[in-house]
């Protein structure tokens, strides 16, 4: 027994000798200069590295310093610096042969700079540029045929910004990207996840490659995409100023042959607001979508998005372009007879905002509207109808100054909606409505047109007919009975024409006015003139 103890504590002590004279017979600074160049002319960008040192028992060699330059037409600082590189190293050729054969590249906390240009190319395109053209020359390199087994990122920090600057550069947190069998003219396998601003994460993996040579951000691609908790706003996908804001997982699959990138999944989003200042919906909504981007162009089609709440679905379609400082759209969204019920949430998202806080109960909405512009200053215009829904919660009787009294005009706090349509046109000067046609049973027909102001300020012109489909009604028969008493065959003349009204106020306390002296003046008018 003592015998195989000093046997192997004989063995040890070699190893231990040995491996300490491999740590002084190879000089590790000895490759420095091969390194950095065979590492310049694979990335086509000046590559530095600080002080080697020989790890036995990892065989790798580490570099006290990594820094690459960027592209001088984006930054004349580092595109990438780390504290630390590790290079696995084949051993029996670097201890027998003094040759260096690379088998993985492992970089420790490194400072990504990304940045994109006006035109939509981003800096690190040129990234081994011309690499296939090299790999001839490169036959007795570091790393011949530049194919690498592993390449590593491990809990970096890259920070995005635009050229010219727009707004705060964005700052993406644990960065960690592993790509194995990597080859320039070849396709390999990757992983890429990252903690996103707001809390959100994202993980991608998939396959890419043969690298682009003229341009790397137009490398052919095909990629799962799964991002959580992501809140587009933060992470600097959407302007603030658009007022769409969300928290959103998404699940995606994009293929891309280097000129188009083909996406289609779907997001689940909570807590979503359309305009700047509403409601955001208390239920999640999802979304499916089929679209496709143009690399070199920045632009896209949406086939399309179907947003789904409840039993609701509505769809869009269209162009987008992805331009600075803001995209720019040119879609459509149409829905036919959705069921009202459904909506409210959706419509408090949207900032459509009822009178008292009262609500739609029951019906369809039907509608077809183009969404055009840059996102912080969209127009959505187009038709929209409602039908055969109540308005739950305001009493339009009660409201209507100067004619409720005289024509006897009583709704209650549910007001029948047989028709409503109009022609709609929102941006950020506000709310206009042309064409608008309404019919309500207790009240009679209502044209006319308005507008709303950004400060939600109600300025409408309407004329109010007291008569409805099927004939004078109630209401009009109270009004004729009044106005009988002093204005004679004007009275008939004034419910046939209608009477005018004006609405101001705002949408939470709007103000109903009807001027039947003007209406009694002109009917009069009307009257003496035919004699």
């Amino acid at each position: 027994m003592k015998l195989w103890m000093k046997i192997v504590t004989a063995v040890t002590g070699l190893l231990v000798v040995v491996l300490i004279a491999l740590s002084v017979l190879v000089n590790a600074n000895t490759f420095h200069p091969m390194l950095e160049t065979q590492l310049t002319t694979a990335l086509g960008r000046q590559v530095k590295l600080g002080k080697l040192s020989f790890s036995v028992f990892s065989g790798s060699l580490v570099a006290s310093d990594l820094s690459i330059a960027d592209d001088p037409g984006y930054s004349t600082t580092a595109f990438l610096t780390a504290k630390e590189l590790r290079i696995g190293v084949e051993m029996k050729p670097l201890i027998f042969s003094r040759q260096l054969r690379v088998r993985s590249f492992e970089v420790e906390s490194p400072q990504i700079h990304l940045v994109r240009g006006a035109n939509g190319s981003w800096n690190f395109s040129s990234i081994g540029h011309n690499a296939a053209a090299q790999q001839n020359a490169q036959k007795e390199s570091a790393f011949p045929d530049l194919t690498v087994g592993l390449i590593a990122i491990k809990d970096g920090r890259a920070v995005v910004e635009s050229l010219p600057p727009l707004g705060q550069p964005r700052v993406y947190q644990h960065v960690n990207l592993t790509v194995n069998d990597f080859a320039f003219t070849k396709q390999f396998p990757f992983a890429l996840s990252a903690s996103l601003p707001g809390d959100g994460t994202v993980a991608v993996t998939g396959k890419a490659g043969p690298i682009n040579s003229q341009d790397a951000a137009l490398t052919a691609l095909d990629a799962q995409i799964s991002m959580k908790h992501l809140d587009p706003v933060a992470a600097g996908f959407l302007d603030p100023e658009a007022g769409v804001s969300m928290l959103a997982d998404i699940d995606a699959h994009a293929t891309s042959d280097g000129q188009t990138l083909t996406s289609s999944g779907t997001v689940h989003a909570g807590q979503l607001q359309l305009r700047k200042g509403a409601t955001p919906v208390p239920k999640p909504v999802d979304l499916t979508y089929n679209a496709t981007y143009s690399l070199k162009d920045n632009s896209g089609q949406v086939q399309d998005l179907a947003m789904k709440i409840g039993n609701v679905t509505a769809h869009v379609s269209g162009t987008y372009q992805l331009v600075p400082p803001t995209p720019v759209v040119n879609l459509k969204l149409a829905g036919e007879s959705l069921p009202i019920d459904e909506l409210q949430a959706l419509m408090s998202a949207a900032g459509v905002t009822l009178p008292n806080k009262s609500v739609l109960k029951g019906g369809t909405l039907t509608l077809n509207l183009t969404i055009t512009g840059p996102a912080n200053n969209l127009v959505i215009a187009g038709p929209l109808q409602v039908n055969n829904t109540q308005l739950v919660g305001f009493d339009i009787g009660k409201r209507v100054a100067g004619v409720a009294a005289m024509g006897g005009i009583k709704t209650g706090d549910m007001t029948s909606i047989q028709t409503l349509r109009t022609n709609v046109r929102l941006s950020n000067a506000g709310v206009k409505t042309d064409n608008i046609y309404a019919l309500m049973p207790a009240v009679g027909e209502i044209t006319g047109s308005g507008t709303v102001s950004p400060s939600g300020a109600l300025a409408f012109q309407l004329i109010v007919k007291v008569t409805t489909a099927r004939g004078i009604g109630k209401a009009g028969v109270k009004l004729m009975t009044a106005l009988n008493r002093f204005a004679g065959r004007g009275a008939t003349k004034v419910v046939q024409q209608g009477v005018p009204m004006t609405v101001s106020g705002t949408a939470n306390n709007p103000v109903i006015t009807a001027d039947v002296r003007g209406a009694l003046r002109r009917s009069a008018a009307s009257i003496f003139q035919r004699k």
